[in-house]
């Protein structure tokens, strides 16, 4: 990432272990945030160390982790027919950041040949039970190419943002599929919540992006074909962000800026969430 001209955004924290608080600052040529400061790549475990983290698990407990099940449960047959669909059938997949494994699995059921990259043991573990082997960094992967690589809600937590992607780009084969979901901090929720919209969640989110920012990151090799809205993350996010605001998670409330925030995306196109489909061309 270049040095570009950066100014002060707004300041919030850490609300699911450290308490720390942390600076976002304004990336105006790319139209992006950044964490400051962000941590040391060695150091960031630290910060995914909690039972609350539940991308890292298959907990139904509390209401919170039952509506994530039940929102990763559906979103999944959207992933697996989306990834279908862009590259007429299934064939080679990586998934970047795999979790538990669950994508993957869907995807195996459905004729994908998959591999994932996780860097957390324990949702190695779990993944391992389902039949999922996941590795643990990029750099483990040797000379494969894939018609297909995802990152849901990965991009943002990745340290070495530049070398990734460069590293992504060299994995995908001419005419390659490269799918990747981010929030996005112009919806209608993130302005609302502010400091605590849950989505920010530094320091574990590293960057934040735009839809102009995730047009521009990526070279000429890697073509943006469709931008999709995921309908549902401006719900859960609220839900969040209400807990991170009161203590307690105003289920009407957070429903309502939810719906709203969708509501004005319809016209803005500034979902919580958006998905962006590339290609790569030669």
């Amino acid at each position: 990432m270049k040095n570009h001209l950066k100014s002060h955004f707004l300041t919030t924290k850490d609300y699911l272990v450290s308490g720390e608080e942390f600076s976002l600052l304004y990336d105006h040529e790319n139209e992006m945030l950044q964490t400051d400061p962000q941590p040391h790549k060695d150091n960031l475990r630290n910060y995914y160390n909690s039972t609350a983290y539940i991308s890292h698990t298959d907990s139904h407990e509390g209401f919170v982790a039952t509506l994530y099940q039940w929102v990763k449960k559906r979103a999944l047959r959207k992933k697996t027919a989306l990834i279908t669909t862009l590259n007429f059938g299934p064939g080679k997949l990586l998934d970047i950041g795999a979790g538990t494994g669950e994508f993957l699995l869907s995807a195996k059921k459905k004729g994908w040949k998959v591999n994932g990259v996780e860097p957390n043991n324990k949702a190695r573990i779990l993944a391992s039970a389902k039949g999922i082997e996941l590795i643990k960094t990029l750099e483990e992967i040797k000379g494969n190419s894939y018609h297909v690589i995802t990152l849901w809600h990965v991009l943002e937590h990745l340290p070495d943002l530049k070398e990734t992607i460069q590293s992504i780009e060299r994995l995908l084969i001419t005419e390659g599929i490269l799918i990747i979901a981010v929030p996005n901090f112009k919806s209608y929720d993130a302005k609302y919540y502010k400091k605590y919209w849950a989505a920010y969640d530094v320091p574990r989110h590293l960057w934040h992006f735009s839809r102009k920012s995730m047009r521009i990151l990526f070279s000429e090799k890697l073509k943006l074909k469709k931008i999709n809205p995921l309908v549902f993350d401006s719900f859960y996010v609220s839900l969040l962000s209400e807990k991170n605001k009161t203590g307690s998670s105003f289920f009407f409330k957070a429903f309502f800026i939810g719906l709203w925030s969708n509501i004005l995306a319809w016209r803005t196109k500034e979902y919580s969430s958006l998905i962006y489909c590339y290609k790569k061309v030669k």
